[in-house]
């Protein structure tokens, strides 16, 4: 238990530094370069995480996943100072790909650092969904930060500075507290473990959801912002508050959820209701105008976020109660749905509102997120 309360505060530190810029990166990159091209940039770090997953199993193998953990968030920590110096154009994209590139690997070390402490699986929903909501608690947190830091002006360097400093707490909480790291894990490459899931119907279809929240989560932060705050003209002070009650599900649904899933319904319920929810309310947003009062702009972010939040809980719960810490190659896989879709959402984003707008982006990728969301979980098994 003393373990497990180290890595959530961990957690909560881990990811309050990527929830501080996630929603301030394109608007920031679009002060020097089109709308249409920001995504791309997050684009170019899921490459880079692309081909550092591959090699994840024997890095943890041979460095183990604390010390691997640390080492990320220095070179993350390092990435978002040097943005807050404010660098010229250039050397701003390739560190906003390098932030956004080495956050996917923290989390993966994450992960297995909290496997080797769940003895139960029968707990997993509750554990796994406690651990997420002290992440959620710094995802509601940081919009209220961002806006206060950029109040109505432009001054992202100033979140950059913020968001490498609350990276600092968690290097110091690895590198004081010795955790267990489990087993050694098993070697197995990434191409065994992915024909392994090919066979194994239950978990590829957790694996498809979960990349179906990721594709989710790689297009709304970045298009969201970029619509209300260049389009829409709703300035940092405003959208601050409004970003951080949007968010709200995730702190309070993710753990009920997590305990409704382990002791009552299954996963498989509360995930369907989770994208038809997050798919309805996403495509809602092409609707939303310029005279769009904020009470309705607020309902549709709050029903947006509350089936993101469901989705989450029962993709990560379900997926770990199927896996141990041993599984680094299976879990290597999970993850790597997060630069996959990381890799995809902006280059589709980016050629929607090329070639339409922000409606036509809104409609086409809910409709996606709906019918990929929802077959995938009509084939998960329930497991107590």
């Amino acid at each position: 238990m003393k373990h497990r309360s180290i890595l959530t505060l961990g957690n909560f530190f881990a990811s309050a530094h990527f929830f501080l810029i996630i929603y301030i990166l394109t608007p920031y990159l679009a002060t020097f370069m089109p709308d249409s091209a920001t995504g791309l940039v997050v684009s170019l770090g899921a490459i880079i995480t692309l081909c550092v997953f591959p090699f994840m199993p024997h890095l943890v193998r041979r460095h183990g996943p604390r010390r691997l953990a640390i080492f990320f968030a220095m070179v993350e920590a390092f990435a978002l100072a040097w943005l807050a110096v404010g660098p010229t154009p250039l050397p701003a994209i390739l560190l906003v790909a390098c932030a956004t590139a080495t956050t996917p690997l923290l989390d993966y070390q994450l992960d297995l650092l909290l496997e080797a402490t769940i003895a139960k699986e029968g707990t997993t929903g509750r554990i796994r969904t406690l651990f997420l909501t002290a992440g959620n608690v710094a995802l509601v947190i940081a919009p209220l930060i961002a806006g206060l830091t950029l109040d109505s002006g432009d001054s992202y360097w100033r979140v950059f500075a913020v968001a490498a400093s609350s990276l600092l707490p968690f290097i110091l909480l690895m590198s004081v507290k010795r955790l267990p790291e489990g087993r050694t894990p098993n070697f197995v490459t990434l191409m065994e473990a992915y024909l392994c899931l090919l066979k194994d119907k239950d978990l590829r279809a957790v694996v498809i959801a979960h990349g179906t929240l990721q594709f989710f989560y790689h297009l709304a932060p970045l298009y969201i912002p970029l619509y209300l705050h260049n389009v829409l003209h709703m300035p940092w002070s405003e959208l601050g508050w409004i970003f951080a009650v949007m968010l709200l599900p995730f702190v309070l649904l993710e753990y009920p959820a997590g305990w409704l899933a382990d002791r009552k319904w299954g996963d498989q319920e509360l995930l369907l209701g989770g994208f038809v929810l997050m798919a309805t309310a996403f495509a809602a947003l092409a609707l939303v105008t310029p005279d769009t009062i904020v009470l309705v702009i607020i309902i549709i972010l709050v029903m947006n976020r509350a089936g993101a939040a469901l989705v989450e809980a029962m993709s990560e719960g379900h997926f770990f109660r199927r896996v141990s810490e041993t599984d680094a190659a299976t879990v290597s896989l999970f993850r790597m749905t997060r630069p996959v879709a990381a890799l995809i959402a902006p280059v589709l984003g980016s050629i929607i509102l090329t070639v339409s707008g922000y409606g036509t982006l809104f409609v086409i990728t809910g409709a996606i997120i709906g019918v990929v969301g929802v077959m995938a979980a009509l084939k998960i098994r329930d497991i107590k």
